[in-house]
Formats: structure tokens, sequence, C-alpha cells
């Protein structure tokens, strides 16, 4: 599961970064960091969608964010017996402090 995890966000991080930096031309002396190189990629992108270039980094984001929870859902599948075990514990703990805490606060001793 640690590997799935990594192979996911590794690609992810990496363009992530990559269109920040290049986006706001923060080069550090790199072409492919560069405003231009930025433009000509989604320029090359577009003429082979066949869509204005504007248009993907939205879709790139959508894909991204889709993938995202699809990526959580297995995790969440697979963790499903310890997230109902802790849940189950927490609501037995939340429970017993609330029947404490009303033993203890009760106004019928009151003198």
């Amino acid at each position: 599961m640690k590997w799935f995890l990594i192979l996911w966000a590794c690609p992810v991080l990496l363009l992530g970064g990559w269109y920040y930096l290049s986006l706001n031309d923060m080069s550090f002396g790199i072409f492919m960091l560069t405003r231009q190189a930025h433009d000509l990629v989604f320029a090359i992108y577009g003429k082979i969608l066949g869509i204005p270039p504007e248009t993907i980094p939205p879709l790139v984001a959508r894909a991204i964010a889709f993938d995202t929870l699809i990526v959580f859902g297995i995790v969440l599948f697979r963790k499903r017996r310890e997230i109902r075990a802790w849940w189950l514990r927490r609501k037995a703990a939340r429970e017993a402090a609330q029947a404490a805490l009303s033993k203890d606060t009760s106004l019928s001793s009151a003198p």
C-alpha cells in the first residue's frame, strides 16, 4: 500500500511543482521551468488534442482530483476494519464519559 501511494504521489507532486514554478517563471536557470517553456508545452498539447491550450490545466486538475478520490477510496476500503474499530472505541469512550459526567453532576442530591 505504501508503494501504491508513493507511485501515485510522485507524478502528481512532480507535475504540480513544475506547473507552479513554470507558471510563476521561477526558472533557477533551467529552461524547462521558464514561462516560455510552460506556454510551449501547453501549446503543443493543445495542438495535439485539438483544444485551446488554456483549457488544459483545469482538465488536468479535475483528472488529478478524480484520481485522488479513487486512490483514497481504495486506501479507505483496505483500512475499513481498523477505521471501524477506531470509530467504535471512540464512540464507547464518549458514551462512558457522558455517563460519568451525568452521574457526577446529578442535581437530585442538591440540598
